[in-house]
């Protein structure tokens, strides 16, 4: 699957940024994965748990922030890329262009 500047081998859990191998734990992989089947649909926190990590955590966790965190810093800031757009007061989106 091909979104932007993010190849993503799902069968072989390999993600390359323009090329380049970008190497990402199991979880990181679960929720690009997500995001890029979604891609440039806003996911609500709650939702993304619900499909990455697949059961209810506490609404106060941060998980999903501290999760896109890093893949930032694994897919973007190395890359000087800006693919996963925080949508204030709503969730996450992967940008498609």
């Amino acid at each position: 699957m091909i979104v932007g500047p993010l190849t993503i081998d799902t069968a072989r859990r390999l993600v390359y940024v323009d090329g380049e191998r970008a190497d990402l734990t199991k979880r990181e992989f679960d929720l690009l994965a997500v995001l890029a089947e979604n891609a440039g649909v806003v996911l609500s926190r709650q939702r993304l748990l619900e499909l990455v990590w697949g059961y209810d955590f506490d609404p106060g966790s941060n998980v999903v922030d501290v999760y896109v965190g890093y893949l930032r810093k694994r897919i973007d800031t190395p890359f000087g890329k800006r693919s996963i757009e925080t949508v204030r007061g709503a969730g996450y989106r992967l940008r498609s262009e």
